[in-house]
This record gives C-alpha cells, structure tokens and sequence, in this order.
C-alpha cells in the first residue's frame, strides 16, 4: 500500500494501527484459562502480569514526559519502533511463561512500549486532522478499548490451539499497525516543538479548582476501568459455568462485552456534542457506579441477565474517558498543557496498580463480591466533579460545535 493512498485516509490508518498495537496490552489476559490450565497461573499471578504492563506504561510516559521524546522524534518513527519492540517483547514471553521473573520482565518492557503507541496516537491525529480532533479522540480511545478486546477474540478464533498462538498473532498485528505508521509518516498539521515537559509544573496545574475537578473525576475513572477488563473473563467464566455451557464461550463474551465500550466512546462523544463533556462523563460514571454497587446484589439472577449487565458496565465504563480528554485540555492552564495532560494520565494509570492487584488477589476468596472494590472509583470521581457546572465546561462544547 502506498504513502499516497495511505495519506487520503490518515484517521482510519491511525486508528487501525492504534486497534493493533494496543492488543499488546492484554495479550496474556486474552490466554489467562491457558496458562491456569497448562502452567498452574493463578488469578493473582495474572494480575501480576497485568500489573507489569500498566507499570512499564507508567514509566514510558513518565519517560515520554520528561525528556520530551515526543518532541525530539518523529512521532510516526517512534510509533513504529515501540511497535516493533513490543511485538517482539510480547512473542518472547511464548519462550518464559513458565518462569515467572522473566514473563513479568517482558510484560513490563511490552508496558513501556505501549507509552510510545497510544500517546503518540494521539499526536498522530492533531497532525492529520486538526479539524477533527474531538471526534477523532472518541474513535482512538474506542480503538485502545477494542484493542483490549482483541485478545479474548484471537483466543475463541483459535481455541482449538496452543495458547501461543493469539499472543503472536497479537505480535503479528502491531507489526503490521507500526508498518502502516511508519509508510503513512507525520502529519502537516502537528504544532511546534516546546521542549521537554516539566512535571513540576503539571503538578502545579492540580491547585487550579477546575482542572483538579476534572482530574479527581478521571482518576476515579481510571479506578474502575482497568480491573474491571481484568475482571471481566472472570465474571464471564462463573456465569459461563452456571449456564454449563463451553468455556469456549468465555473469550468470546469477554470479546463482545469489553469490545462494547468502542460504542460508548463513539455514542459518547455524539452526545458530548448537543449535551457537552461534561454531562457524557457524569452520566458514564454515575452508571457504571450504579451497576458495580447492583452487581454483586443481582448475582441469583439468571446468567443471561447478568451477562447482560456486564454488557452495559462495558458500554459504560469508558464511554467517558474521551470527555474527560476534552475537559482536561480545555481546563488546563495554556501555557501548561503538555506536562499538565501527562501528570494526569501518569497519576491516573498509576492508581490502576493498586485496584487490578485488590481484585485479581482476593477474587478467589470474594467472587463477585470483588467488584464492590471499585465502587470507590466512580464515587470519589463524582465527589470530585460535584460542584463543577456546565458553565464552566463550555469552553469544551464551543470548541466542538466550531469544529462542525
């Protein structure tokens, strides 16, 4: 495929190749029943796993941050490069499942290249669409969330198979997503350089009330989010059993309920644009709060009902992750935007260690009661946004009807 046919569709190449590489990120979810089945991992040594992404992600954008490689490279090269080296990192834990230092090694090093994937995807859309960027940012995040889903799909297209096999199909598809970045190349529109981001000065940007209303809401959402897509093939499997049905079924669930949320985020950010950010992100936490608070109290409910339900907590979960981009630029201080962004996603991935590590430790003694371990998320994020009012986010809702 050449660079010119590639660059009449630059927002569906990106998005594609953002759908690829971040399959990468729950790869070894995706083949959790394998690897309990074949080499005795249990649930806490999964979110271990998991874990060690979400920290290498933390340290690639703490890095990203402060040395302002972002700045200094091109972002389509350095999104091919950590696109190759986490394919790679991710097909070398094929050879170290079974020796658990190793593994975490790799998925942390898989962590840390997925910091210069999404991000950088995020740079890649303001230099092709600067006109767009507000749906284009509903479509990427649907895009990290359908690529968390990937994994359960390559592991119900090759059930029949070794466990190996999604997880280098996974490797397989980042490949091809850094390929088609590195031919499609930067944008004309990506705005200059102002040198390495100072953290200080992102940190200083929480004092501000409003964008500390905004940040205390994504936090709480951040919370939530990651654990529940760690849980989900958990909460699938028990219901899955209760229905005695094949647990073939359980990737496929898992699949179509995480999958959901690329939904959400593209419903999402329609609404956001007659209603505003700000209603989108209220709404999406108050509803996937209800549902973790109801879920444990539902569990007598017939399994179909359930699955259901879990279905509507994957629409919901991220359908305000967007808004809360949004709402965070459009409230951060100007002169401050870039280190203020970074600080809050560093802040707001960091609190997804302790919430996968609760849940996946005590999911074999709680069941689905574990949930209840989230419900402190969407809580604090609306006690945060209480007194935040559409006024104040209609600097947010100008913006996007400008851009229609």
């Amino acid at each position: 495929m050449t660079a010119t046919l590639l660059r009449r569709f630059p927002l569906l190449i990106i998005v594609l190749a953002q759908l690829f590489g971040t399959s990468l990120w729950f790869s070894v979810n995706g083949v959790g029943h394998s690897l309990s089945r074949d080499l005795g991992l249990s649930e806490t040594g999964l979110g271990h796993l998991t874990l060690a992404v979400q920290t290498g992600f933390i340290a690639g954008t703490l890095l990203i941050a402060t040395t302002g490689l972002a700045d200094r490279f091109r972002a389509s090269r350095l999104f091919a490069v950590s696109s190759l080296a986490g394919a790679l990192a991710n097909a070398g834990f094929v050879l170290v499942a079974d020796h658990l230092p190793l593994a975490l090694t790799l998925r942390l090093l898989t962590g840390l290249c997925l910091a210069g994937i999404y991000p950088l995807g995020m740079k890649l859309v303001i230099g092709w669409t600067p006109k767009h960027t507000g749906a284009a940012l509903a479509w990427l995040v649907g895009m990290l969330t359908l690529g968390t889903a990937l994994p359960h799909l390559l592991r119900g297209i090759t059930i029949g198979l070794p466990w190996e096999w999604p997880l280098l199909g996974a490797s397989l598809l980042a490949l091809i997503g850094g390929g088609l970045i590195r031919r499609l190349g930067d944008g004309p529109h990506l705005p200059p350089s102002s040198g390495s981001a100072r953290l200080t000065e992102g940190l200083a940007a929480l004092g501000e009330g409003r964008f500390r209303a905004v940040a205390g809401g994504y936090f709480g959402h951040c919370w939530e989010l990651y654990a529940l897509w760690t849980l989900v093939p958990f909460l699938v499997a028990r219901e899955v059993a209760r229905l005695d049905a094949s647990l073939a079924w359980v990737p496929w669930l898992s699949f179509g309920i995480i999958a959901l949320g690329l939904c959400g985020c593209v419903g999402g950010g329609e609404l956001s644009r007659r209603l505003g950010s700000l209603w989108v992100a209220r709404w999406a936490l108050i509803v996937s709060g209800l549902i973790c608070l109801a879920y444990p109290l539902m569990t007598w409910l017939p399994p179909w009902l359930l699955l259901g339900l879990l279905a509507l907590w994957g629409l919901s979960v991220i359908a305000d992750s967007p808004q809360f981009s949004a709402l965070a630029a459009a409230s951060a201080p100007r002169e401050r935007v870039g280190s203020t962004l970074a600080v809050m996603n560093t802040v707001g991935f960091a609190l997804t260690i302790p919430a996968i590590s609760l849940t996946t430790s005590l999911w074999s003694l709680q069941g689905a009661w574990v949930v209840w371990w989230l419900l402190p998320g969407p809580l604090l994020g609306l006690w945060a946004m209480r007194r935040l009012t559409e006024q104040q986010a209609s600097p947010v809702i100008d913006a996007e009807r400008r851009q229609d």
